[in-house]
């Protein structure tokens, strides 16, 4: 399917605003136009239209801002249309991490593969998961929209795990756990 001149200029400008730092405000809009796109995210977080590799990092980064997961799907959003794609499991990966301080007050960033840098706090929690999906640790980098650790992440990330069972990372106040089964819980006072 080749875009129409309108969403390849609506894409434009949101490439424009995604350049200066700004995110479209993807969970405000409601087109009433919806169809369905032949893109496809791979569980390696490869990005593909029509079965063809999209190898050009600013354009995954644009389809990346206008992503948005509603309903147990994926789509791409502008003001005057949703697009479903495909998602083999997670949208996002998280590729590096930073730290920032120690103890209560350590602060944990994870950078997706599409750039973006997002804190482990509160609002963008991790979650362990032992499913069918393979496993691993998720966070949340928005919505309903979930970054896959990759393994060195993961395992970087595991070394910072205070020695307690089950295996918690502390990070924006709360304490995350790297294992199924167990919930983010405060920091004692």
């Amino acid at each position: 399917m080749t875009l129409p001149r309108s969403t390849l200029d609506a894409l434009t400008a949101r490439l424009e605003a995604a350049a200066q730092g700004r995110k479209p405000p993807v969970e405000r809009w409601n087109p009433s136009h919806r169809g369905q796109i032949d893109m496809r995210i791979a569980r390696d977080g490869r990005w593909f239209h029509e079965g063809g590799e999209i190898k050009r990092q600013a354009l995954v980064a644009l389809f990346a801002s206008i992503l948005r997961r509603d309903e147990d799907a994926h789509w791409l959003v502008t003001p005057a249309e949703m697009l479903r794609i495909t998602v083999d499991d997670t949208p996002f990966l998280a590729v590096d991490i930073e730290v920032a301080g120690a103890g209560a007050s350590q602060q944990i960033l994870l950078k997706t593969n599409v750039g973006d840098w997002v804190p482990v706090d509160a609002a963008h929690p991790l979650r362990a998961r032992d499913d069918e999906a393979g496993g691993g640790v998720l966070h949340l980098v928005r919505g309903q929209l979930w970054a896959r650790l990759d393994r060195p992440t993961y395992y970087h990330l595991a070394s910072l795990a205070e020695p307690t069972e089950p295996f918690f990372i502390t990070s924006g106040g709360l304490r995350f756990p790297l294992l199924p089964g167990a919930k983010p819980e405060p920091l004692a006072p």
